[in-house]
């Protein structure tokens, strides 16, 4: 079952209304998954009522697919708010690696739901209209970060940006993802303010590192 396509704009009622039900629903299926998730829970958090939770977004998995889509587009409008350009290139680099993981930390849930998602293979993400709007600006940041240090001679010149974007994502999100099982085994909360600054300086450094010429 498709979600609704309204085709005037929402009352500003009905747009708090529908904000608190994502909201709400963002919280239960992180904390539950798809599967775990009860409409009437979300529904009771948003203090909103099924009814109106199935005219605005359809069925439970049509509520996944645009919560999946809203914390896309939570990430890329805080990425597209950057300001790099003015930037050395090690610094605008710093800045881009850095962003990556505060932001993983700052948003748990986010790592939660695509993890969620990639358990369905991206059944529901297929599904979106908006997809290529999910694109991440900070794979363009990052292109035209090591095309200014490549010019410079201070970055190495047959970098993969695919790669390096990759690699940036997965030193944050591997991080966060396994926060809790990796404090518990080295005996050390590696979540806290201390803990996630040097772990900044440390993927800093490594990005860093193996873009020298």
């Amino acid at each position: 079952m498709d979600g609704p396509s309204p085709t005037r704009p929402l009352s500003p009622r009905a747009a708090a209304t529908r904000a608190r039900i994502l909201d709400a629903a963002i919280g239960e299926f992180a904390a539950n998954g798809l599967a775990g998730s009860r409409v009437d829970e979300i529904a009771a958090r948003a203090g909103a009522n099924k009814r109106m939770l199935y005219a605005y977004f359809g069925a439970k998995e049509d509520l996944w697919l645009a919560v999946l889509e809203t914390v896309y587009a939570a990430k890329r409008a805080e990425e597209e708010r950057l300001e790099v350009a003015h930037l050395a290139p090690a610094e605008a680099m710093s800045r881009l690696v850095a962003f990556n993981l505060r932001y993983t930390a700052r948003h748990p849930e986010f790592v939660t739901l695509l993890n969620q998602e990639n358990i369905h293979r991206a059944a529901y993400l297929r599904r979106s209209a908006d997809v290529p709007a999910l694109y991440s600006p900070l794979t363009r940041m990052l292109r035209e970060v090591l095309a200014r240090g490549a010019e410079a001679g201070l970055f190495r010149k047959d970098v993969d940006p695919l790669q390096l974007y990759l690699s940036i994502v997965a030193l944050g999100h591997f991080t966060v993802a396994n926060m809790h099982t990796l404090s518990t085994v080295f005996g050390t909360d590696l979540g806290s303010e201390a803990a996630l600054d040097a772990r900044e300086a440390h993927v800093t450094e490594m990005v860093l590192g193996y873009l020298r010429p």
